[in-house]
């Protein structure tokens, strides 16, 4: 078996974990996730970009860090600020 044939029939997860990239892959999949989210809830309310900052008492390049899925500096409070900003929950729990 070749070392390129070690993987083969495993699962992706698991590829991940052996290569050392599952937490750096589950990360950007979270910020991703909670990045449509909050687009997804601003469409569906009609807010734009201005008001949802003006909502969250930040600035426009504090909500386009929060909405820019590559972007992992998203602090805690700036997500609770947007949940409270859309009428949300913030629900965050550890698996």
């Amino acid at each position: 078996m070749t070392s390129d044939d070690r993987h083969i029939g495993s699962d992706f997860d698991l590829y991940l974990k052996e290569e050392g990239l599952i937490v750096e892959v589950e990360r950007v999949a979270i910020k991703r996730a909670v990045a449509y989210q909050v687009a997804q809830f601003m469409l569906n309310q009609g807010l734009s970009k201005t008001e949802m900052a003006r909502r969250m008492r930040t600035s426009r390049a504090s909500l386009d860090r929060l909405l820019d899925p590559n972007n992992g500096s998203v602090t805690l409070q700036t997500l609770e600020r947007a949940a409270d900003a859309l009428g949300r929950r913030l629900h965050i729990s550890l698996v």
